[in-house]
């Protein structure tokens, strides 16, 4: 009969350690799965504003990269190689439409991209060229308008309109990433009431002024949104786009308002050339107020370097403008 021994006892330790090992590795793949799959999502934002409101939205499940950043004007952007290939690694890519980003498709062409498109401006009601603006205004700037086909791009600058844009996001996202749309609803219902607090601070910040007194001098067409919402009459040497020229005689039409109207409020913008409002301000005797952010953010840490902090920003430098202050 033969006789059972144990193993020696360098075997036995040997697969106790196997098996301890095994148990390890398990215990490493599971996490390092785990955060394959929470890895965030790729989303690409045509200009710095849209990429704030991505951001806010997405929350950190979703990582934005921006195509025009801070101080940039996507009006007259030209797309490089490497941002085509930042498109091209995108899950999703979220533009403003309405013709601003007269590049977009050309640039999604070149990068073959085939993932999730999103034109946030969706359901706005746009404004055409002149809409938003006095009818009486300077008519020399019209070229601007027809790169744009005609409707004003510039719907972010109604707070109305940017509550459409993230409802728009929102369900670009949870198409992206069906997995997160709880997420990303209930960030997109936290940050519409933000933008309901913040429509009611700037209603506020106007209503004391009498509405004949609300009359603005800008580098170009881009507050025609804002105009509407709170009845202020926005002037502008230029179209709708930064690409247009003024004409000399819609300049020297607006000089000649500014004198006889005594306009008070004169600003350049944050992506213009100051020279034309400079000039403008000398003939007039109307000193510049400062900068306004129109179609793009600050620097981060900068006085507008988020949504909320533009419009906040822009209305107090508006409303102590019309004043005289």
């Amino acid at each position: 009969m033969p006789v059972h021994t144990r193993p020696p006892l360098p075997s036995r330790v040997h697969r106790i350690l196997a098996v301890a090992s095994l148990a390890v590795g398990l215990c490493v793949a599971a996490p390092a799965s785990q955060a394959q799959a929470q890895a965030p999502l790729k989303a690409v934002a045509s200009f710095s504003i849209l990429g704030d409101l991505v951001r806010q939205v997405g929350g950190e499940r979703v990582g934005v990269d921006v195509l025009v950043g801070p101080g940039g004007d996507a009006h007259v952007f030209q797309p490089s190689p490497a941002q085509a290939r930042l498109v091209a690694q995108a899950n999703v890519v979220f533009s403003n439409g309405l013709g601003f980003e007269g590049w977009m498709s050309r640039l999604l062409k070149t990068a073959g991209y085939k993932g999730e498109q999103v034109v946030v401006s969706k359901g706005v009601r746009a404004l055409k060229e002149a809409e938003g603006h006095d009818h009486d205004e300077p008519r020399g700037h019209k070229q601007g308008a027809h790169a744009h086909g005609g409707s004003d791009p510039h719907a972010w600058q109604s707070v109305s309109n940017t509550k459409v844009f993230v409802r728009n996001i929102a369900q670009g996202l949870c198409r992206a990433d069906p997995g997160g749309c709880n997420i990303y609803e209930d960030n997109a219902t936290r940050y519409v009431a933000k933008l309901d607090a913040l429509d009611g601070e700037i209603r506020a910040a106007w209503s004391p002024i009498p509405v004949a007194q609300r009359k603005v001098i800008t580098s170009h067409d881009a507050f025609g949104y804002y105009a509407r919402d709170h009845g202020v009459k926005f002037l502008a040497p230029q179209g709708v786009s930064t690409e247009s020229e003024a004409s000399a005689r819609g300049v020297a039409q607006l000089v000649r308002q500014i004198r006889q109207e005594k306009i008070k409020a004169l600003f350049v913008e944050s992506i213009s050339d100051p020279r034309l409002i400079e000039q403008i301000g000398r003939e007039t005797g109307v000193k510049p107020s400062g900068a306004l952010y129109s179609d793009s953010l600050s620097a981060p840490g900068g006085e507008a370097a988020t949504y909320l902090d533009m419009m906040r920003f822009n209305t107090r430098a508006l409303t102590s403008a019309v004043r005289g202050q």
